[in-house]
């Protein structure tokens, strides 16, 4: 049995990755070894403060103790049955996220794209056997800046051309309004449309925040016009932005919840679609379904998140932390920042473009012992674990002041 790390340096290591693995991403030059709450380390040994937190998988840091200890505790028992046969932490799992959602019912999956696949799905089936869309009519709204996957189907309602082209031919069935635009989303919404799908804060377009009454607008017209209306919380919810949903700062209460991400606590892949019983009532045996989804590991991990969830203390903790994030950032000086958005623990920041781009500024951070990732032009995004201790959220602020002004 192999149980022998990785040896090199950085570089070699980095060039064997460039080598061997397709380009489809490009991280900042950093080879992380270990990792614990909000710190990681190098395979030289040195210390990085994580202000991305996985793009909000790691809500509750690197190696939480009780999700590594549900885990580890899950190992020696069983971790896979496939849903060919029941397994005894399957049933705790469904009703204890439902409950957390204030919903019926949960069909778990892995990764966030298939939770989405699975929504959309869902929301076609519903269209035709409960609203009485004609077979092959069944339209979902979406918002342009979206981000909600990169499966075929999905990347076909995106408006990123880098995450779009090339991947035609497209999936029909869906329509584009601008974000934040209620007129041009009163005017998509028909007779057809089975769902609007939307994040309450879009995290890949910058961490951008509706309009104050665009998301209850939204939901009174879908509730209007007997249409679903579909919360993708996959990077806003489970406490990232100071609530448990961030719908929950506008009074909304979705039709169905998307969740991922953070749900399987940064150990192992967990997704879920969460809705009423009469939507996901809709489904039959065979017709929808994951190997993997709903296994008894992440059921195990799951259920310790929901645990940490239910006590409010981590949500409590990010709106306390993300009003003083958020106050820190406002007192950035002027001509270094032309716009800072966000909820909670989550900030989109635009850099003055003199300074550099966002890959550059990201690239100065982690010279500094900070790790943030860059977005379109020259936005980079800040989103640390939950869990992080205000003098380190401090530090890592002053590293940002520092680049600023070099």
């Amino acid at each position: 049995m192999s149980t022998s790390h990785a040896t090199g340096s950085s570089g070699a290591l980095i060039a064997t990755a460039e080598a061997h693995s397709a380009h489809n991403y490009h991280p900042l030059p950093v080879v992380i070894a270990s990792a614990q709450d909000a710190w990681m380390t190098d395979i030289e040994g040195n210390r990085y403060l994580d202000m991305l937190a996985g793009y909000s998988a790691l809500n509750f840091g690197h190696r939480n103790p009780r999700l590594i200890e549900a885990a580890k505790a899950q190992l020696d028992r069983v971790t896979l049955t496939s849903r060919a046969f029941h397994h005894d932490r399957f049933a705790e799992f469904c009703a204890r996220l439902a409950e957390l959602c204030g919903m019926d019912t949960v069909l778990p999956m892995n990764t966030g794209a298939e939770a989405v696949e699975t929504a959309v799905k869902t929301a076609r089936k519903w269209g035709y056997q409960v609203k009485g869309v004609p077979e092959g009519q069944a339209k979902i709204v979406v918002a342009s800046g979206n981000f909600h996957g990169r499966t075929t189907t999905i990347v076909s309602f995106s408006t990123d051309e880098e995450a779009r082209a090339d991947f035609g031919p497209y999936t029909p069935g869906f329509e584009i309004v601008p974000y934040g635009d209620l007129p041009a989303m009163e005017a998509a919404v028909d007779q057809n449309t089975v769902a609007v799908l939307l994040e309450p804060i879009q995290g890949e377009a910058g961490v951008l925040v509706p309009p104050p009454g665009y998301l209850p607008a939204v939901r009174e017209l879908t509730r209007n016009t007997g249409t679903l209306f579909i919360a993708d919380e996959i990077q806003s919810g489970l406490g990232r932005t100071g609530a448990t949903f961030a719908c929950e700062h506008e009074g909304v209460v979705p039709d169905m919840y998307v969740l991922g991400k953070a749900l399987g606590g940064g150990v192992v892949p967990v997704s879920a679609v969460v809705s009423r019983h009469d939507v996901l009532g809709v489904y039959r045996p065979g017709e929808h379904g994951s190997t993997f989804g709903g296994n008894p590991l992440a059921c195990a991990v799951a259920l310790e998140v929901i645990d940490m969830l239910a006590t409010g203390e981590l949500q409590q903790r990010a709106k306390e932390l993300g009003e003083h994030l958020h106050h820190e950032l406002g007192l950035l000086p002027a001509g270094t920042v032309s716009e800072v958005r966000g909820r909670g623990l989550w900030a989109g920041v635009d850099i003055d473009p003199s300074l550099g781009t966002g890959r550059e500024i990201s690239e100065r951070l982690m010279a500094h012992g900070v790790l943030v990732k860059d977005t379109h032009g020259s936005t980079i995004r800040i989103a640390p674990p939950l869990t992080i201790a205000k003098e380190d959220l401090d530090w890592g602020l002053a590293q940002l002041r520092t680049v600023l002004a070099g």
